[in-house]
């Protein structure tokens, strides 16, 4: 049976919660983050949402370009831009509660996740690239919060594997579809109740689409408890995913309707999307319900979840350490590597040809356990 709730912590339970993902649009600015965060209260979030960012958790320098909604950027140097720092997320944390909102942040390493827990956060947050960052998800386990999963770029066993680390904490899975912008159409909603009910969990929607209305309301009818979507102030803003956010007209517009949707049930709200938008692209939308990646995620899969690299030029005989290894993003230019659940077993083995600076390590380059 799906589980059709999610209890997050300071919003209660019986109701979807809608969370606005302010992500990183506040560009460091606390005076915008607080309008965001008030922008989200007006338009009927429950939780508003951040990224705790260090560039060096998330990809190597040389990462290189990389194609985003608002053009090419050299990412790792954008990332670094973007740091904050615990002590800005404070404030940011205390603004958001004093506008009646929970507050959520996602971390991207070990260092972000311990600076979260040292603000005393009542959740967490991992995003779909690292939902095979063993040492992240190892990590949260450890504190048993409430976490929402992001089930992007992920196969039904890449979820299982996740959720089994996670076993001890609250968990609620957001599906997803790991594009910007993703078509309404990838979206695959009837695997929402088989997913919820196979992994035992409550379920969600973490939206990118760019229709403020189709995919959360049609989520809504279709069990989700949670619905996730971008804010911004004006999609013309410099932040990373402003061009695919929504203004705060359309996300109150998005929260009216998920809250209308949730009184008037599943057939009444299905009936009236099909008079909108047309009973074949709702068809679409719901899709077939078979856990698999979407077509617009699917050359996603090697390069945006995370593998391990090297972080210097690793010389053949040298061994591998924590100091050389690094479980981070491939993207587009760098080599994928191992999947980060094989660290351990790479640990102290010694590398039998050369590693190159940002490469993904391979089975080819690993010999024996090192010489005591």
């Amino acid at each position: 049976m799906a589980v059709t709730a999610f209890d997050f912590p300071g919003v209660g339970s019986g109701r979807v919660v809608i969370i606005a993902e302010v992500g990183t649009s506040h560009a460091g600015d606390a005076g915008k983050a607080r309008a965001l965060i008030e922008a989200a209260a007006r338009s009927g979030a429950d939780v508003v949402k951040f990224q705790h960012v260090y560039a060096d958790e998330i990809i190597h320098p040389l990462t290189g370009d990389v194609p985003l909604p608002g053009g090419r950027i050299p990412l790792y140097e954008r990332f670094r831009a973007l740091e904050t720092g615990p002590d800005f997320l404070g404030v940011c944390k205390e603004a958001a509660e004093a506008a009646g909102l929970a507050f959520l942040c996602t971390p991207f390493g070990l260092r972000s996740a311990r600076e979260l827990r040292g603000l005393g956060v009542q959740a967490m947050k991992v995003a779909s690239p690292e939902s095979n960052h063993a040492p992240l998800l190892a990590e949260l386990a450890s504190y048993g919060l409430p976490t929402l999963v992001s089930g992007g770029v992920t196969t039904l066993g890449d979820l299982e594997r996740a959720m089994a680390v996670l076993d001890g904490c609250p968990l609620a899975l957001l599906h997803c579809v790991t594009a910007y912008p993703a078509p309404c159409e990838d979206y695959n909603l009837a695997l929402l109740s088989p997913l919820s009910a196979l992994l035992g969990v409550p379920i969600g929607v973490s939206d990118h689409s760019m229709d403020p209305v189709l995919v959360p309301a049609l989520a809504t009818a279709r069990g989700a408890a949670v619905i996730e979507k971008h804010i911004c102030l004006s999609r013309s803003d410099p932040g990373l995913d402003d061009p695919i956010a929504l203004p705060p007209e359309d996300f109150e517009h998005m929260a009216r309707t998920v809250r209308i949707a949730t009184a008037e049930g599943a057939e009444a709200t299905e009936r009236e999307l099909a008079a909108r938008y047309g009973a074949e692209r709702i068809s679409a939308t719901i899709g077939d319900g078979r856990k698999r990646l979407a077509p617009s995620e699917r050359a996603n899969y090697e390069r945006t979840r995370r593998s391990i690299h090297a972080l210097r030029r690793i010389r053949a005989g040298e061994a591998f350490t924590e100091g050389n290894l690094a479980v981070l993003r491939t993207e587009k230019v760098l080599r994928p590597g191992l999947d980060p659940f094989l660290l351990p077993a790479v640990l102290g083995r010694v590398a039998i040809r050369e590693v190159p600076d940002g490469e993904g390590l391979e089975w080819a380059d690993l010999g024996g356990p090192a010489l005591a």
